[in-house]
């Protein structure tokens, strides 16, 4: 079966330059979802313009009628569950049901420190990825919470009418360790995986396959552990962060077998990368459009 073939439009272009139309350009090309970066700066965007990830979401929802819309991802670095929760309700009932939650622990990149604070220790963000994940569940299903934790608190926290999609907006959780494994089992509606960042310099495609094939079979364990199906989960791979890099994009057949390869191994949505000049995600986007409506049929 063909997998979903889904993009990531980064928010670095004005609403009236250009972002607007890639929006409106992903839903008539056929693409399952599209979604957004959600970072206050990123990378090598850093010193380049960069827009919020929930209003664009909120523009883009108002623009579009069909296409999925979503993060890839939210993190606990300057979010919290209680003014997230709020904002992701708004968003669900704006674009009538069509929102995915992606949602991971966060790393140390710009967003770790900008509101001030010292980056916070791997296990820190393990922890605090482990209390947030179940009190935004809560806080999406219930009409008032409250929660007092070590991390986060709520106080009689109402977000009445709840989602329109039920019993919430589907969570993506972003997830290798066994820890987030562990939160993708048993909050996740999809698990979102971008490959072993340790092949991404030196690896192979071949290697990457493999330690992709290990991380869905520890899926699989956590789920089992969790009194779940791991076939109830859909698999999302996020492209471009790969030993392959931007390869796949270089033609359609590039793209088909790359897909084919990966779809074998279990992943039911491949997400690639907006065409954006000048960075680490430039492409053609003649063959970018080839890829988004011809590739499925390709695939079977």
């Amino acid at each position: 079966m063909s997998p979903r073939l889904s993009t990531v439009i980064l928010p670095y272009r004005r609403w009236s330059e250009g972002s607007r139309s890639a929006w409106v350009r992903a839903e008539q090309l056929g693409f399952h979802a599209a979604y957004t970066y959600d970072h206050l700066s990123w990378r090598s965007f850093r010193d380049r313009p960069w827009f919020g990830a929930i209003p664009t979401l909120t523009a883009a929802a108002a623009s579009t009628g069909r296409l999925r819309l979503g993060t890839l991802v939210t993190s606990p670095n300057f979010r919290h569950p209680v003014t997230l929760a709020k904002e992701l309700i708004s968003l669900d009932d704006i674009s009538g049901g069509r929102i995915t939650l992606g949602i991971g622990a966060g790393g140390t990149g710009f967003d770790a420190t900008a509101m001030g604070q010292e980056p916070w220790t791997p296990r820190e963000r393990a922890d605090r990825f482990a209390e947030f994940v179940p009190l935004l569940d809560r806080l999406l299903t219930e009409e008032a919470v409250t929660h007092e934790g070590r991390f986060y608190s709520a106080h009689e926290a109402r977000n009445i009418p709840g989602c329109v999609q039920r019993p919430r907006l589907p969570f993506a959780v972003a997830a290798t360790g066994p820890r987030g494994l562990k939160l993708a089992a048993r909050y996740g509606q999809a698990w979102v995986t971008t490959g072993d960042p340790k092949l991404y310099e030196n690896g192979t495609p071949e290697q990457s396959v493999a330690a992709l094939r290990t991380q869905i079979g520890k899926l699989s364990e956590a789920c089992a552990e969790a009194g779940r199906d791991v076939a109830e989960l859909d698999k999302v791979l996020l492209t471009g962060f790969t030993p392959d890099r931007g390869r796949p994009l270089e033609s359609l057949d590039a793209f088909v077998d790359f897909a084919g390869r990966h779809r074998d191994l279990g992943f039911n949505e491949i997400v690639i990368h907006w065409p954006v000049p000048d960075s680490d995600f430039a492409a053609d986007e003649k063959v970018f459009e080839r890829i988004a409506t011809e590739a499925r049929a390709q695939l079977g």
